[in-house]
């Protein structure tokens, strides 16, 4: 439905004179209401099947936590790298394990800080904390604590103008609205969320509020990551989703330009459903990925057990290898010794064992500080997160 202008165009002029238009975005919920029918809610009745069938893998899945770790680690990748970024999946590893990635300490560091803002932010949420400025606040504050962009008010609206694209306001693409208004338009966001002055269903809410926040781009950096996040919080509150495995940041980063199309289709034409459309078939298919993938991974866990098993003395010990693998892919002699308590000449056998079945692989080539990798596991999550790096 086209509605006309979202909002309203705002004048606004730098220090050097130059004028630009800031946009300003109305109150949510749209104006007429959103019409979900035909096409649209068979749409948005897919997704929600869709999310139904992976919300149920993580009850099959026999150690929810093993997919959890690197699923959660593959968002950051994900999200990270839309802001140009170039760490891998593998890059994150290694810095967890205090070895050097093979891309700029910043670029990890950057991924490093998504992970435990959106540990934070899942925290926060499953403790009862209600999503709301205030956390979205806090999850900012972490995500730009350290590293690129800790100069850019971590953790606070911001207090000057910033735009999308282009060099200045005057040739930028996109112009938030002028700092002076950002309080009162986070305030009504936070109302929406809550179901003020109308209740919205929560898949649908979770579509807007992440269009009306990149709207109001109320930070002067992590904009978009923080507004990728709060889709999961969201979901995961309104209990559609019991375990954070639903990631859009693959979806969007392929499908950038009509992405950013439809976000300029809402504010000009108000075409909240071409929106919502584009939405529902992103989860569907992400949904849908992410299910075939734990499947993939289960298979691999299973087959390559079986393996194990039938190498006779040492597969007690190898098992326990191949374990502590499953929940982090990468690892070296000693955080392996560390996380299975045998000794390090047992997990040195154990990895001979896994290096001859195929299953591990040495990263590094070297003869100390030696980095294995589960082969399988790692390369089936790579597919989905290297850039133009390319992983361990």
């Amino acid at each position: 439905m086209v509605r006309g202008r979202t909002g309203q165009v705002r004048t606004i002029s730098s220090a050097g004179g130059e004028i630009a238009q800031a946009f300003v975005p109305a109150q949510l919920p749209p104006n007429p209401a959103l019409v979900a029918e035909g096409e649209l809610q068979e749409a948005i009745d897919l997704a929600l099947v869709a999310i139904g069938r992976l919300d149920s893998v993580s009850t099959l899945l026999p150690d929810t936590h093993l997919f959890l770790y690197t699923y959660v680690r593959q968002e950051a990748v994900l999200s990270s790298q839309i802001e140009g970024t170039q760490s891998t999946l593998s890059d994150l590893l290694l810095f967890e394990l205090d070895e050097t990635p093979g891309v700029p300490m910043d670029d990890v560091i950057e991924v490093s800080n998504y992970v435990a803002a959106l540990e934070h932010g899942l925290k926060r949420v499953r403790e009862g904390f209600p999503i709301s400025n205030r956390l979205i606040r806090e999850i900012h504050t972490i995500l730009l604590g350290r590293g690129r962009g800790a100069d850019k008010q971590p953790g606070e609206f911001r207090t000057s103008q910033n735009w999308v694209g282009g060099t200045r306001p005057g040739n930028a693409t996109f112009v938030p609205p002028p700092p002076q208004d950002v309080p009162d338009c986070m305030a009504h966001l936070e109302r929406f969320i809550h179901n003020e002055p109308v209740r919205t269903p929560p898949f649908t809410k979770a579509a807007l509020v992440h269009v009306q926040f990149e709207t109001i781009h109320p930070f002067l950096d992590g904009n978009g990551r923080v507004g990728r996040l709060l889709i999961t919080l969201l979901l995961c509150v309104a209990g559609l989703l019991q375990e954070p495995l639903l990631y859009l940041s693959l979806y969007l980063r392929q499908h950038r330009d009509e992405y950013y199309d439809l976000l300029n289709v809402v504010r000009k034409e108000g075409d909240w459903e071409r929106w919502l459309a584009f939405f529902a078939r992103a989860v569907r298919e992400t949904a849908a990925t992410a299910v075939a993938t734990a499947g993939k991974l289960v298979a691999t866990f299973q087959e390559d057990g079986h393996r194990i098993r039938g190498i006779g003395r040492g597969a007690g010990s190898a098992l326990r290898v191949h374990h502590e693998l499953q929940r982090r892919p990468l690892g070296s002699i000693a955080s392996l010794a560390r996380g299975t308590g045998l000794t390090v000449p047992t997990v040195t056998a154990a990895l001979d064992n896994l290096r001859e079945l195929a299953i591990v692989r040495e990263a590094t080539g070297r003869r100390r500080n030696r980095i294995f990798v589960y082969s399988r596991y790692l390369d089936t999550l790579n597919e989905r997160t290297v850039p133009a790096s390319q992983p361990v």
